[in-house]
């Protein structure tokens, strides 16, 4: 058997060539610099990372964290951390299968199954982003609510403009959206470090957290929490979105320089998600260090959460300093679902609209579900099913995975850009233990 360094780039295992470049209108549109050092290189590459990043911190992670470290003290960040390194590995292999391959996971899906697997593969992704961006579109509209007092069917309408703003955006071209995310992740992170410096967290308790413990899968209620921390960190519809942005930059179509664009790429996406689990600890080390063991384990609501920060930290800005960052994480996150929104139904079922139309269809998959959510189950309503639709998300999660992990790792498919023996077992691995927490959580739940 050839070793990887002898294998050709040639890809016979695919039908042929993609019938449409992903998302055609900022496909190749960024210059990448030749014969500059590596810090240049890697300031070409840098952006898709954090637009990945963002859906590792949209509100529905601070959902699950919150409930999390109220509940369960700093116990759940060894779920955090492990998460965390998941996503890395798995959006590396995105990366690689949009430049090696030159299509995003959707499109390599169509390529490969039927035409019902495929329908089927789209329903359930279509799912995953309904569900993802309900969350995004809800927390959203909670932090409009507690800044200004907009009822929250105002707010959930309000974040449909983010369609305009994308549209605006991507034709000034796509490095704009890429540093607005980058501006609004970085006072995300501002705002919670100052909530740290203020909750004062116990450093050795949260050096302990971060030590895996045997209690996640024996108690069912903390791995219902665990499993919906995996579903908003390891998101599915991620992967759709990074195997296709990364096809933005101008990249020479030969393997040396396919090499690379995956090497930088996946610097980049691995410097940002290391940004997403800062943010993430940090929601669920304020969480604990404020709310367990203070008679408030059962606060999970983000309303909540926003009204009891400030009076038990004893500093009026701790409040609003987290609603700010919830706004700036629920905007952020509908930016990039958006774009997940449109290459999935691109690549799976190659449905074409104008840019505007399109965007408007994914957007309203998402609105009208939060404006019934609203107006049938209130604030407190919302608040639950921010933790449902996350582990709705995990339970996807595989559908997107395991065709992932197969692709990358298939010679035939790949060529010279297979994925190297080391990461296919780590990616195998890592498919199997999502998989198996998934029918755990399942028997959990349905058994009692």
């Amino acid at each position: 058997m050839p070793s990887d360094s002898e294998i050709s780039d040639d890809q016979p295992g695919w039908r042929g060539r993609p019938d449409a470049l992903s998302l055609r209108e900022v496909h190749g549109t960024i210059a990448v610099p030749t014969g500059v050092g590596f810090w240049r290189k890697l300031l070409a590459f840098a952006g898709p990372g954090y637009l990945v990043a963002v859906g590792y911190m949209d509100p529905g992670n601070w959902a699950t964290d919150l409930a999390g470290g109220a509940r369960y003290g700093y116990t759940l960040l060894s779920v955090i951390l492990i998460s965390n390194l998941m996503a890395i590995l798995l959006q590396a292999l995105a990366v690689r299968l949009g430049i090696g391959s030159g299509r995003d996971l959707a499109q390599a899906c169509r390529d490969s199954y039927s035409r019902p697997t495929t329908l089927v593969l789209w329903v359930l992704c279509e799912i995953a982003i309904a569900a993802c961006d309900l969350a995004e579109v809800i927390g959203a509209a909670i932090a409009l609510n507690l800044l200004f007092g907009l009822p929250l069917i105002w707010g959930v309408c309000i974040t449909a403009l983010d369609v305009l703003v994308v549209l605006y955006l991507q034709n000034k071209g796509f490095r704009y959206v890429e540093a607005l995310v980058v501006a609004l992740i970085i006072g995300i992170a501002a705002c919670f470090a100052v909530e740290l410096f203020l909750a004062k967290p116990d450093l050795g308790a949260v050096a302990a957290g971060f030590i895996p413990s045997t209690r996640v899968l024996s108690d069912t209620q903390m791995l219902y929490i665990a499993v919906g921390i995996l579903g908003a960190t390891v998101m599915p519809h991620n992967l759709y979105l990074h195997s296709s942005i990364v096809q933005t930059r101008k990249y020479v179509d030969t393997k040396a320089s396919k090499l690379e664009a995956i090497r930088f790429a996946s610097i980049d996406s691995s410097i940002a998600l290391m940004s997403a689990l800062f943010i993430n600890a940090a929601i669920l080390i304020v969480a604990a260090a404020v709310f367990n063991g203070t008679g408030y384990e059962e606060v999970a609501d983000i309303s909540d959460a926003y009204k009891l920060l400030s009076p038990l930290l004893g500093a009026g800005a701790a409040s609003t300093l987290f609603a700010v960052a919830l706004l700036f994480a629920g905007q952020n996150a509908t930016l990039t679902g958006t774009l997940a929104g449109q290459i999935v139904m691109e690549g799976f079922v190659n449905i074409r609209l104008r840019p505007w139309l399109r965007r408007l269809i994914t957007r309203l998959v998402a609105i009208v579900p939060a404006v019934i959510v609203v107006i049938l189950y209130g604030e407190r309503g919302a608040g639950s099913l921010l933790i449902l639709s996350q582990v709705i998300l995990s339970l996807q999660l595989p559908f997107a995975v395991f065709p992932l992990v197969s692709f990358t790792g298939n010679r035939r498919k790949m060529g010279a850009f297979v994925a190297p023996v080391w990461m296919r077992v780590l990616a195998w691995t890592v498919a199997v233990i999502i998989a198996a927490l998934n029918v755990w959580l399942l028997y959990q739940t349905f058994a009692g």
